[in-house]
């Protein structure tokens, strides 16, 4: 189950379905850069429920074909210049959606049934660009009570960095729910951890409620400050001057380039 950042990379195939989460939950950003240094292509993003500096990294690389989000930004630092780039150029298809909506795709697999409703979608334009999004009426209200049926999504992949594992294999990721709405709806899950501990979470009830088991997870590599330069909760707070660097730098495609270059220590190709 131990692997290496560069043993996650190969193991996300061009083409895959990946789940990542947003900024605050613990986003793998070094096996974000490994899949740069692999050249990863054509994957299609779900972000759970926005995408932030590593959707845009993959993006501005080139890697990526498509993204079901309901936005990617850079949070406090502006907008995504890459992603913005790629949909004024036609390079990449958007899924566009809401949080609510993303959340119950991915809950509706977790459950093990086709569709999930959710009514946040009625009167927004969203509706007019998603086909596969159904509207009904409420079988159970005596009429006039509209519904949105959200259908089930499965993914290749559930990618993101959690605080620790155990030797058993399981997960510990504290208060982030997502993170095992991710893992659950996916056909595996690719861990990278701050470190690997001995024994077990589910020996004490006080880790148990907070561990993924290792049921859902495939692979698992240990990557101090892994999610850097964005933060960890309760582990290291985002780097703010590295964050600034990059937004300024990808204003431009040259700039972006440049920067990944030096970050990954080899030039990317256009």
């Amino acid at each position: 189950m131990l692997t290496t950042l560069e043993g996650i990379a190969q193991a996300i195939p061009d083409g895959a379905l990946v789940g990542v989460p947003p900024d605050y939950s613990g986003v793998a950003m070094a096996a974000t850069l490994a899949l740069v240094r692999r050249s990863a292509r054509d994957l299609r993003l779900f972000c759970l429920p926005q995408g932030n500096l590593h959707a845009d990294m993959l993006t501005g690389a080139g890697c990526v074909a498509e993204i079901e989000t309901a936005a990617v930004t850079l949070g406090e630092q502006g907008p995504a210049p890459c992603f913005n780039r790629a949909v004024e150029a036609g390079r990449i298809r958007v899924k566009d959606s809401t949080c609510p909506a993303l959340h119950a795709a991915l809950t509706a697999t977790e459950r093990g049934v086709p569709f999930l409703p959710v009514r946040g979608l009625l009167g927004s334009d969203i509706l007019a660009h998603r086909p596969d999004y159904r509207s009904i009426d409420n079988p159970f209200a005596e009429g006039g009570d509209p519904l949105v049926l959200v259908p089930a999504v499965k993914l290749d992949v559930a990618l993101f960095h959690a605080p620790a594992a155990d030797a058993e294999g399981n997960v510990w990721i504290g208060r982030r729910r997502e993170l095992a709405t991710l893992a659950h709806a996916a056909e595996r899950a690719l861990v990278t951890v701050e470190r690997v501990v001995e024994g077990s979470f589910f020996e004490r009830e006080a880790t148990a409620a907070s561990a993924l088991s290792s049921l859902y997870v495939e692979a698992i590599a240990e990557a101090p400050r892994g999610a850097a330069p964005l933060g960890l909760a309760e582990h290291y707070e985002p780097d703010v001057a590295a964050l600034r660097a990059y937004a300024r730098a990808a204003r431009t495609e040259g700039g972006f380039r440049a920067w990944l270059a030096e970050t990954i220590g080899e030039a990317v190709p256009a």
